[in-house]
């Protein structure tokens, strides 16, 4: 089950609050610590290619989007 799909389904389960605790009991993802699902892009929220350096945040794809914006330079 994606992290989209168990979404969906606490939507659905709104208006019957017994069944979504349960639900969330047996099905809820487990917070993560550490490993590449905790650093996500603060603009899109992918989990893959982060660049981190500097406190940026972003995946690569925003970063190549905002980089001029935040104050890189292209150098070729």
């Amino acid at each position: 089950m994606t992290a989209s799909d168990w979404k969906k389904i606490t939507k659905q389960l709104k208006n019957k609050p017994a069944k979504l605790k349960r639900f969330l009991k047996h099905n809820k993802p487990k917070e993560r610590k550490f490993g590449t699902s905790v650093k996500k892009c603060e603009n899109c929220g992918r989990i893959g290619a982060h660049v981190g350096q500097y406190g940026i945040n972003l995946c690569r794809q925003c970063f190549r989007q905002l980089a001029e914006q935040i104050g890189f330079k292209k150098y070729s």
